[in-house]
């Protein structure tokens, strides 16, 4: 008999308040399976980093990266965080001081090769001699990535490619999969070859893993929340015997000592690094979630501006606090932490003033979003720009508004993913600005 222990961590996201003991539980775990001779292994599959933490933002990643170092992971994949939410040169240099394998078989250079710092799958061996095939994947925002520098092929298609080499080379197939529950299930469903997917992406909480068909899926939800554990017996011919699944609490892991300074540490660090001044207001400027202010036109002016558009619209709530004074990189952070990026849309005036109507519903206000890149809590109003009312009428830079003709609105990308202006936006081409955020547009706006 041997025995195989999979430990797995999912969308951390820079939630490094929880990382002090998943990384004691996880040094601890290594330690007490080798002293019994069973193997472990430990993956992270994707989007452990996320540029809302200082941390994170003032080091671009890499020291997210220590941290996967430290913790002695054996390989990743990476996550849109990673994939989108940072520049080429960035993402090209993010795992430069890795101790483990990235493993994204549908990532590749314009030039059709993969990234030097890439494989597309991996084979490991057990002291035992069982061969351990591990594949990773990625979500297929192909065309953000496109944008970005990168060519993504459409998963699915990858996977087909690499299994007959994997069903040579291995005994076990593990896939990393940053593609969400549906479609682990999917290829679970269509690909029974594959014996253990750990998944990510949806955020989903398999307590106990789910079986479909002989593959076990196993998730650890969000943020390190849990800690996920497969365990695998094999029998002399390196067949599994057994799968199991668990989730450990990670509020329930033991403490650590000095715990709370650790995770201060982070902060600190991140601000220090952020400290660099942007600007000096002369004014201050104060944000209400629920009122125009010269803040939220500000954001909304210079939106237009950076994307050349004919008008724009914001949702206030983008501005989590105001400004005054010395402005820093970590104060624009602070109150702008989306991975938000500018996007225009072709709009007929018709469907510009459908738009707008739909922006009046009260209900929008209080709305709380998660997800979407918004790393705020409630929608707010929308504000806009070069868009003005006078009774029942709507103006485009002071001339009234024209039903046939056509018109260019920015907006953040979060409203085009078909959660809002779904009817309107559904068919339409969107021009996404990348890599730069929100914070990036409104910190080029306050040095004008």
């Amino acid at each position: 008999m041997e025995t195989i222990h999979i430990y797995h961590t999912n969308d951390i996201h820079s939630h490094l308040e929880n990382w002090p003991r998943i990384g004691q539980f996880l040094a601890r775990r290594r330690v007490d399976h080798h002293e019994k001779g069973d193997e472990v292994f430990l993956f992270d599959i994707g989007d452990f980093i996320d540029r809302w933490h200082p941390f994170t933002e003032a080091t671009f990643g890499q020291g997210n990266i220590e941290l996967l170092n430290t913790s002695q992971y054996t390989a990743v994949t990476i996550g849109n965080n990673e994939g989108v939410n940072l520049p080429y040169e960035d993402l090209d240099l993010l795992y430069n001081k890795a101790r483990f394998d990235v493993l994204v078989a549908n990532l590749y250079q314009k030039d059709n090769h993969y990234p030097s710092w890439v494989k597309p799958y991996q084979i490991y061996q057990t002291i035992e001699g069982t061969r351990v095939g591990v594949i990773g994947l990625t979500a297929y925002f192909e065309h953000l990535y496109e944008l970005l520098g990168w060519r993504l092929t459409e998963p699915i298609a990858e996977l087909k490619k690499w299994l007959q080499p994997l069903k040579e080379q291995a005994d076990i197939i593990i896939l990393l999969s940053h593609l969400g529950l549906q479609t682990d299930e999917q290829i679970a469903r269509e690909f029974p070859e594959i014996d253990v997917i750990l998944g990510a992406h949806t955020h989903h909480v398999l307590e106990d893993g789910k079986l479909v068909g002989n593959t076990l899926l196993g998730a650890a939800g969000k943020f390190g929340y849990f800690v996920g554990c497969i365990t695998l017996n094999l029998d002399e011919q390196k067949a599994i015997t057994r799968k199991d699944a668990i989730l450990f609490d990670s509020k329930e892991l033991p403490i650590v000592k000095n715990e709370q300074k650790q995770i201060d540490a982070f902060l600190k660090k991140g601000k220090e690094l952020l400290n660099q001044k942007v600007t000096t207001l002369r004014k201050s400027l104060v944000n209400d979630p629920f009122q125009e202010t010269e803040f939220s036109l500000l954001l909304c002016s210079a939106l237009r501006e950076w994307c050349s558009a004919d008008c724009a619209m914001i949702n206030a709530g983008l501005l989590l606090g105001s400004l005054s004074g010395d402005v820093t990189d970590y104060d624009l952070l602070t109150i702008c932490p989306h991975p938000i990026n500018p996007c225009v849309i072709e709009l007929s005036g018709k469907e510009l003033a459908e738009v707008i109507m739909q922006t009046k519903d009260n209900s929008l206000t209080h709305k709380q979003i998660k997800g979407l890149g918004f790393r705020g809590k409630v929608l707010g109003i929308f504000v806009f720009d070069r868009i003005s009312f006078q009774e029942n009428r709507i103006f485009v830079n002071g001339i009234e508004l024209d039903g046939e003709r056509r018109y260019t609105l920015a907006l953040p990308d979060m409203f085009t993913f078909g959660h809002f202006f779904k009817e309107v936006f559904q068919d339409k081409e969107k021009k996404y600005f990348l890599p730069e955020f929100m914070r990036d547009l409104l910190k080029w706006k306050l040095q004008m």
